[in-house]
């Protein structure tokens, strides 16, 4: 029952807001972790503006953490990655 609430909008688990922006080679990234099944999910939001048009990528990862401080730390990590990895790129 979860999958369809989730998928059409109502959820059982409680929604988290986004980190304060963190500027990183040119991009903008939020830890975005949200609280799934009693644990933090990793999840962030990179963005980058392109001459007055912003463009965004959402992920999700796998990764669960019992805090949410814990999360948000490990979503930032994890959005470096995908940037020194993707660059760019991951906007097409």
């Amino acid at each position: 029952m979860s999958f369809w609430k989730s998928l059409f909008g109502g959820s059982s688990d409680s929604a988290e807001k986004a980190s304060e922006p963190v500027e990183y080679n040119g991009f903008t990234i939020r830890a975005a972790p949200y609280k799934s099944e009693g644990q933090y999910q990793t999840a962030g939001i990179i963005s980058k503006d392109f001459g007055g048009s912003v463009k965004e990528h959402k992920f999700i990862r796998a990764d669960r953490h019992a805090s949410y401080d814990d999360a948000v730390e490990f979503s930032l990590g994890k959005a470096r990655q995908i940037v020194d990895q993707q660059g760019e790129r991951m906007f097409s």
